[in-house]
């Protein structure tokens, strides 16, 4: 895993819930390709259009909140986001981008740092964003160790098959 992501921003207001990140008119799609296609379509109808692999989403509190299910971190990497930095996060969100392998980092004031298509560096060993556009650096919360693990083995699955020998 890359513990530095470096790609365009995209940026969302509060609030952003998971039927707009991946409508679930499309849960019926198994394809990733099918899945990329519909990314972000109820925020944004654009976004897979335009996201390249390595884009980072911004966005400000509560990121993800709504349902539970795991599509709307799966048509975010299917469509190659490879980070998400937000204010505050959905909790069931959070914890199922983590345990798919999918950095989503708490960053205060992120959404007012980056404008949408700023060039946003993420270290996220390190737990520092870097706007490459204007210069601006924040500190993110830290990731605990262990989340650490499961986004170096590329989710939790991963990570637990590793350490059974499977």
């Amino acid at each position: 895993m890359q513990t530095t992501i470096t790609g365009k921003a995209f940026v969302y207001g509060a609030n952003v819930d998971t039927d707009q990140i991946y409508p679930g008119r499309f849960l019926d799609l198994t394809d990733p390709e099918d899945v990329a296609r519909h990314a972000m379509e109820g925020a944004d109808p654009l976004f897979a259009s335009q996201c390249a692999p390595g884009d980072v989403v911004v966005a400000a509190t509560n990121f993800g909140c709504g349902s539970s299910r795991e599509h709307a971190v799966v048509t975010l990497k299917a469509a190659g986001v490879g980070a998400i930095l937000a204010e505050s996060f959905g909790r069931i969100f959070f914890r199922n981008a983590i345990n798919l392998g999918l950095p989503a980092i708490v960053c205060p004031g992120v959404q007012e740092a980056v404008a949408r298509g700023d060039v946003v560096s993420v270290d996220i060993a390190a737990g520092t964003v870097a706007n490459k556009t204007t210069g601006a650096t924040l500190t993110a919360q830290p990731l605990s160790d262990y989340v650490m693990n499961i986004l170096r083995n590329g989710g939790i699955k991963p990570m637990i098959r590793k350490s059974l020998g499977l």
